[in-house]
């Protein structure tokens, strides 16, 4: 069996979970420059078996595409080029930002620490993969 890896993606940044191999446990794994994310993919994947990349849908509350959608298009045909053995899946994001700054406050983490943008997107990351799960 094989990990299950979901992006958060970003225009600067993108958060990064993953599944344990029997696809049971959605965890953050990082936040990565949203310019080297293929590089860090292709060497994730080259160390652990992943099945299937989850990457968010935003999209608008009448369920369109949103803006950010133009951003993630090209971003999905080189995912599909770089992986072509590899599953590729979406997963709408709505609300994973405030899910995840709020589950930051319930955490008790400091002002300062919600704050950190970065822990934001892979908190984001991680709500999407769990969405994902609950869902297949």
């Amino acid at each position: 069996m094989g990990r299950v890896i979901a992006l958060d993606f970003g225009k600067v940044r993108t958060g990064v979970a993953v599944t344990d191999e029997l696809k049971l446990i959605a965890s953050g794994l990082t936040t990565v420059a949203t310019k080297e994310l293929l590089v860090f993919l292709k060497e994730y994947i080259l160390k652990e078996n992943v099945e299937i990349i989850v990457v968010g849908e935003p999209k608008q509350m009448n369920n369109e595409a949103s803006e950010s959608e133009a951003l993630i298009a090209p971003f999905l045909k080189k995912l599909a080029e770089a992986f072509p053995r590899i599953s590729i899946e979406r997963q709408d994001e709505r609300f994973t930002s405030k899910m995840a700054f709020q589950t930051m406050i319930d955490s008790g983490l400091k002002k300062k620490q919600r704050r950190d943008k970065a822990l934001v997107d892979e908190i984001s990351a991680t709500i999407i993969l769990q969405a994902y799960l609950n869902r297949i």
